[in-house]
């Protein structure tokens, strides 16, 4: 169901918050858990660069996890992410709380999953995201799929995506130039 391009744009024009998953859509999914309980996560810098020039032009980015991680915490900290929920699986209710703390409506968030507990936040918002490995469940419902794997660079497509639906990305890469 993903939409064509001048619907996308007219979406990322009322963005006002970008949210994303974190297990599958940062990362590939992959958790390492060490014999002393310690975990791991690999995360994919192209993705977190994108992060950096979101915000940069004035839209936040959240993240919305189902499970709680001290390497989410860390990552989200070294990226200026201040918009962090690992409450539990009930997506929903962490949408709604952040919604409501950000005084934003769903129509003015994006968000990116890929699994089936992403659902009830994908069908809510204004501009729903998945990464090209996410289950066919997603996929069908979701107004774009990167080209990109979870952790592998969808949420840095996305973001470019958002960029060129706003009109900065080439500022963004003549800036790179100067």
């Amino acid at each position: 169901m993903t939409l064509p391009a001048d619907q996308i744009d007219a979406r990322i024009r009322r963005l006002r918050l970008l949210l994303l998953d974190v297990d599958g859509v940062l990362t590939d999914g992959t958790v390492n858990v060490g014999s002393g309980g310690e975990e791991s996560k690999a995360f994919f810098i192209r993705d977190g660069a994108a992060i950096k020039w979101l915000q940069r032009d004035g839209l936040p980015v959240g993240l919305l996890s189902g499970r709680s991680s001290g390497a989410t915490s860390r990552r989200a900290a070294e990226l200026g992410i201040r918009i962090v929920w690992q409450e539990g699986a009930d997506k929903r209710r962490g949408l709604d709380e952040i919604l409501a703390a950000e005084r934003c409506d769903p129509i003015e968030v994006a968000y990116m999953g890929d699994d089936v507990l992403d659902l009830p936040v994908l069908t809510r918002v204004g501009l729903s995201a998945a990464p090209a490995d996410a289950v066919e469940e997603v996929r069908a419902r979701v107004d774009f799929v990167s080209r990109f794997a979870g952790g592998r660079g969808a949420v840095r497509e996305l973001i470019e995506r958002i960029l060129r639906g706003r009109g900065r990305w080439d500022a963004l890469v003549q800036g790179m130039l100067d």
